[in-house]
């Protein structure tokens, strides 16, 4: 059996299971005092657009994506991401057995991933995997909302977004699919400038409009979020922001400002 190892568990988010309850359960407690549209709580989205940093800096953002989520119920959990660690041109599909999570392994859907290669081009390359946090620290909320479901993690080198967005418009058409997008916004501005840059990120999820991405958004994962607004648009879905905030609001520090945003697409 092969296992795709943890890599950042302990780092980026807790290494043990009960903390992880315990992290998500004080999310949920915020999102019951503070975000009180009952319409967006009981949406059944058909994809999430989720940020990767450390949980402290956004996994309540993170978590709000997951929570409205979990109304859906899906069989399987597609969570695409950009390598940070290693370069490479194309897209690839992890073809281990299982994900290793604090709260126990998630089976990875092997046969849907050969499937996935048979019609477009996704091949795996381990390195890609190996230390990609962008897509594991999605992995421990995976656990926590969709205990039954399998996982599939693609993670994304040197891509043109249109031909991402024909494998995410493929997996967004089998209703048994919710795909994850990950993303971080700009990085290392101040928090003045960080808000301008990261607004151009907002206006063109907000709008529904992949081209307005071009005017100066600093996403981390700008191939992933282009290629979801391209299906948007090219599909007619709807999408809406959840949460907006950068790492100041965690750490006081302004001088050197990473942002985040959650939203829905469905």
């Amino acid at each position: 059996m092969m296992q795709r190892k943890a890599a950042v568990r302990g780092v980026f988010y807790p290494k043990r299971c009960d903390d992880i309850d315990r992290t998500i359960k004080r999310f949920n407690t915020i999102l019951s005092k503070h975000f009180h549209d009952k319409r967006l709580l009981s949406a059944k989205p058909r994809a999430i657009i989720v940020p990767h940093a450390g949980y402290i800096y956004s996994g309540y953002t993170a978590n709000l994506a997951y929570h409205i989520a979990a109304n859906t119920k899906p069989k399987r959990v597609i969570v695409i991401g950009p390598s940070h660690h290693y370069y490479f041109e194309g897209i690839s599909g992890a073809m281990y057995d299982s994900f290793e999570t604090p709260c126990g392994d998630i089976p990875i859907d092997k046969t849907y991933v050969e499937k996935i290669e048979k019609y477009f081009p996704v091949k795996f390359d381990p390195k890609a995997h190996r230390k990609e946090h962008s897509t594991e620290v999605q992995m421990p909320f995976v656990k926590h909302y969709f205990p039954n479901a399998k996982v599939v993690e693609i993670v994304y080198g040197k891509v043109d977004p249109r031909v991402l967005a024909k494998l995410i418009y493929a997996l967004m058409r089998e209703k048994e699919n919710l795909v994850v997008i990950s993303t971080d916004l700009s990085h290392f501005y101040t928090l003045e400038e960080a808000k301008k840059k990261d607004n151009v990120c907002l206006n063109a999820v907000a709008k529904r409009d992949p081209a307005i991405l071009d005017r100066g958004c600093e996403a981390c994962g700008f191939i992933g979020l282009k290629a979801m607004l391209i299906v948007v648009k090219r599909a007619n879905l709807k999408t809406e922001l959840l949460d907006y905030r950068t790492s100041a609001d965690a750490s006081g520090d302004e001088k050197r400002v990473v942002g985040y945003m959650s939203a829905v697409v469905g």
